[in-house]
């Protein structure tokens, strides 16, 4: 009997913390060969760099593929296939494969893609992992359920009647086969447990929930779970985003395929800037032009003055994270950040206020 390459997926909303958790799982990955297909939301593969810089064996550069031609549940046939075949043709395969999917993508069109003949006789999904930011689903920012908002919406025809955000995130969990419950520092003990409580109304039975920070998950906690998820579909409903035809019994995935979730709600772009001067003022800095301006998630690297090392920064509203991760070597020394956030956002106004904090002392 051939044994099939495990792939687990990991899907979340962005900045949940999907990224932190995969190179935290590189890390302790335990002689584990552990390729990664990354979806990148943005015009700067950011998530693909920090992961190739994590600097361990088990996880080379040339395990990392990207798939930055839009959300990976809707180029599954032009661009996910591909890569999973090419992947899958390498005389040294990997003895995991980890799917890091944007923030915008739906996971259930994703595990029907292992169906495909080519694949399907190769790979089994392993299980699909829900990172939820704990923090910002406590604060309400993505309420769980959506209908007292719908209907207060509803008394006022002037108002827009969808909830991608609530929608997306509520899919999300319904495809779990285990939700980790990210930034549970940022929790007190009550509210970490209400929150494990309102999941668990809306999860399937067995459906782990952890809890954790920083995506310090144990690598035998998150892989290995043996679900084989793509054969078990029906249970993996869309809770929002229903299909013209019926795809779980079909042999292969249809390139017509239409999912119908608002990838307009978002928008990103990059800003280019100079060396930072104090890289604690910057991400100071960084953290009130993000209040300001309502940004979801600003990451990318910085250039410090005097500093040989690339500075990595990732921020999840207001907090802001920074390390030095690798030298620059013969690469321009420059900060690049894509910022990204609901449609509406000010660009110049943003990119003015980058441009004047660069240099603060």
């Amino acid at each position: 009997m051939v044994t099939k390459i495990p792939a687990t997926i990991i899907t979340g909303f962005l900045g949940a913390g999907k990224t932190t958790l995969i190179r935290h799982m590189l890390q302790n990955a335990r002689g584990r060969r552990i390729a990664l297909i990354i979806n990148e939301f943005g015009d700067l593969g950011v998530d693909g760099d920090i992961l190739k810089g994590c600097g361990d064996e088990t996880c080379s550069e040339d395990d990392v593929m990207e798939l930055s031609n839009g959300c990976i549940c809707c180029t599954v046939a032009d661009d996910f296939i591909p890569t999973m075949e090419k992947l899958l043709t390498r005389d040294n395969k990997p003895d995991h494969i980890v799917i890091e999917t944007s923030g915008l993508a739906l996971p259930q069109p994703l595990v029907r893609a292992f169906n495909w003949p080519k694949i399907s006789t190769q790979v089994t999904v392993d299980g699909v992992v829900t990172v939820v930011d704990g923090k910002a689903v406590t604060d309400g920012r993505f309420a769980h359920s959506v209908e007292a908002v719908d209907a207060q919406r509803k008394l006022d025809k002037n108002l827009d009647h969808e909830t991608p955000l609530s929608e997306l995130f509520e899919d999300q969990v319904a495809c779990a086969d285990m939700l980790v419950v990210n930034k549970i520092d940022l929790l007190n003990v009550a509210q970490a447990d209400a929150l494990v409580a309102s999941l668990k109304q809306s999860t399937r039975n067995g459906v782990q929930i952890v809890k954790t920070s920083m995506g310090k998950l144990p690598v035998d906690v998150l892989l290995g779970q043996g679900i084989g998820a793509e054969t078990d579909l029906a249970s993996r409903h869309e809770v929002h985003h229903h299909h013209e035809h019926e795809h779980d019994n079909r042999t292969q995935v249809d390139e017509d395929d239409h999912h119908e979730h608002d990838h307009d709600a978002f928008e990103s772009f990059v800003v280019n800037l100079g060396e930072v001067a104090d890289p604690k003022v910057f991400a100071d800095q960084v953290s009130k032009i993000i209040i300001t301006h309502d940004i979801l998630r600003l990451k990318g690297f910085a250039a410090v003055v005097g500093k040989p090392m690339r500075l990595t920064l990732q921020a999840v509203g207001p907090r802001v994270e920074t390390y030095f991760d690798q030298p620059f070597d013969m690469a321009p020394r420059i900060t690049r950040l894509v910022v990204i956030g609901q449609t509406g956002l000010d660009r110049p106004e943003i990119e003015a206020a980058l441009n004047a904090c660069i240099m603060t002392k």
